[in-house]
């Protein structure tokens, strides 16, 4: 039932991509002229650059590691954990584009694995220990907004946003602490290869993104002809009343097959609520995976809710729970604390951000799941431009 649900809806936004390219086109050869009383879209090529930084500096209390030399230490480091470069611009008022290269984690080219058999001497390049550069999005875009009367539709193809984690950083703002729970655990990417649509409700009801994408997320390449079904619907309910106007509610469905007959499925439930003194947020997930046909399928569920309270002055505080149950055949959960303060310096310009943020990050796991517990403080800071 599911599946044909997903195939009946990939039909529909293959018609409504179709529609929109085609609306566009009439739109663009019937151009009122300023003598007819309208002034046209502008079409003048335009290009930006932009960057965003995450730096930190993380101390782990727990647990401890062994050094080199066999020494029991804490951990700790200072650390890049990303850095983007950000180029958009509109070849017309029809035509966009993005294109970010993404700069993250580091590249250990030398393991003990690669070693030859029976080797003490290890190898090294002059790339150990330094950063990955990689592609994070690089897509074109087909403005709708005259032809739909929508300002913010679009047709996108390409390495993109995916539907629910870019709409979800739109309100928790805490990307460089560390990503959303269903991101985190690993059920979601940011960005993968597809083609996506999104339209606005009229008078600011919500809006819906739906998109056919490979699946297997940006990071990794395509290994066979599954693809992933992705939409998002979110509902504004009081767009109009003075302080319920910033409660949302969304519903997010994923399904994909990592092979032939196999099953990937994710739904989220969520409600966010966003205010000038503070922002929440709650997400329900449940998930279901079979790798192979020859495996059992794997369900798990979990939920995640969060709050930051904020000042006029630029203090805010950040505060986080997440519990997650990765087996709903193992009694046993993974629970995840966090809570932290930070500084948002006032810049002049909206898309401007600089924060700075001190917080304290414990993870625990019931005995079943075999992990020690983890317990971190850290410096988080964010530049964006």
């Amino acid at each position: 039932m599911r599946i044909d649900a997903a195939v009946r809806l990939r039909g529909v936004f293959s018609s409504l991509a179709l529609s929109g390219a085609l609306l566009a086109a009439s739109a663009a050869s019937a151009q009122v002229t300023p003598a007819a009383g309208y002034t046209p879209p502008d079409d003048t090529p335009k290009i930006n650059v932009g960057v965003t930084i995450f730096a930190d500096y993380t101390y782990n209390d727990a647990p401890t590691i062994k050094d080199s030399d066999g020494n029991t230490v804490n951990k700790s480091e200072f650390e890049v954990r990303r850095a983007y470069i950000n180029v958009t611009g509109q070849l017309n008022h029809l035509v966009a584009f993005r294109i970010t290269p993404d700069v993250g984690s580091r590249l250990a080219t030398t393991t003990s694995a690669s070693l030859p058999s029976g080797s003490s001497v290890s190898a090294s390049t002059n790339y150990d220990g330094s950063l990955e550069f990689r592609l994070k999005y690089a897509f074109g875009q087909l403005n709708l907004d005259g032809p739909l009367k929508s300002q913010g539709s679009w047709v996108r193809l390409g390495q993109q946003q995916t539907p629910y984690v870019d709409f979800m950083e739109g309100i928790y703002r805490y990307r460089f602490q560390g990503t959303i729970f269903s991101e985190r655990e690993g059920y979601l990417s940011s960005s993968d290869a597809g083609l996506s649509g999104h339209y606005n409700l009229p008078s600011s009801y919500g809006d819906v993104h739906l998109g056919y994408y490979n699946g297997d997320t940006y990071s990794k390449a395509e290994l066979n002809d599954q693809k992933a079904f992705q939409i998002r619907g979110t509902l504004r309910p009081l767009p109009r009343q003075k302080v319920l106007k910033g409660w949302r509610v969304t519903a997010f469905y994923d399904h994909d097959s990592p092979v032939e007959h196999g099953n990937r499925e994710r739904f989220i439930a969520n409600t966010t609520f966003e205010h000038p003194y503070v922002n929440f947020g709650f997400d329900y997930l449940d998930a279901r995976d079979q790798v192979s046909v020859t495996k059992p399928e794997v369900k798990s569920n979990g939920w995640s809710v969060w709050v930051t309270p904020r000042t006029r002055i630029g203090i805010e505080g950040l505060f986080r729970y997440d519990d997650l149950k990765p087996n709903e055949s193992v009694d046993a959960r993974k629970k995840r604390t966090l809570a932290g303060v930070s500084y948002w310096f006032k810049l002049p310009k909206p898309g401007l951000a600089a924060a700075v943020l001190a917080d304290y990050e414990e993870v625990k796991y019931d005995t079943l799941l075999s992990k020690p517990t983890e317990r971190r403080y850290e410096i988080k800071t964010l530049f964006n431009y």
